[in-house]
């Protein structure tokens, strides 16, 4: 059994290697970021106007950690969100932050949502902004401190192939390591 967490800013690939590490080793997959975008489906807003709402209702980080909190006692299960990492620190085996600077996860969000460039870098900003306010205020988490994780990769000058492979090698070498199979 294992439970890995993927965690990193919109843009880095996280959900893209967490799909692919699902795969792999035959895992659940489980995304933070859908619940979220969700939230904001069945309230009528846009992802950017849902950080700000949550940034004064902690109901709905509340609702979306608690779930992934539940979801980390999972027995093989890969958990794909911006702060799974750190709801779940004490239940995952394996942490892995995937970033990548600004300007390429912005490139990759307006090409995924088909906007603006210059839509999408404002959007990115504001939620990264009120993200890292929200993460700090409610848990006393900051965002930029990666201590935690077991495997730290920038995916900016990587292929999406070459980036599991990374990924995968460090997997594989944690699984050998503690001698474990995911069954």
């Amino acid at each position: 059994m294992v439970r890995i967490a993927v965690s990193g800013p919109p843009g880095s690939g996280k959900t893209t290697q967490a799909r692919k590490i699902a795969e792999e080793y035959s895992l659940v997959y489980y995304s933070a970021g859908s619940i979220f975008r969700e939230i904001a489906k069945r309230r009528g807003v846009s992802i950017e106007e849902l950080s700000y709402i949550a940034l004064k209702d902690p109901s709905i980080d509340i609702e979306i950690d608690k779930k992934t909190y539940h979801l980390s006692l999972e027995d093989n299960i890969v958990l794909d969100g911006h702060l799974t990492a750190w709801i779940a620190s004490d239940l995952v085996d394996f942490r892995i932050y995937i970033t990548a600077p600004l300007h390429v996860r912005v490139s990759r969000i307006a090409a995924r949502d088909n906007k603006p460039y210059e839509e999408a870098l404002r959007e990115t900003i504001v939620r990264e902004s009120i993200q890292k306010k929200r993460f700090f205020e409610f848990y006393g988490i900051d965002v930029t401190d990666l201590s935690i994780f077991d495997l730290v990769i920038d995916s900016s000058n990587l292929s999406v192939e070459e980036t599991f492979l990374v990924i995968k090698s460090s997997i594989d070498k944690f699984l050998k390591t503690r001698k474990t199979r995911i069954q």
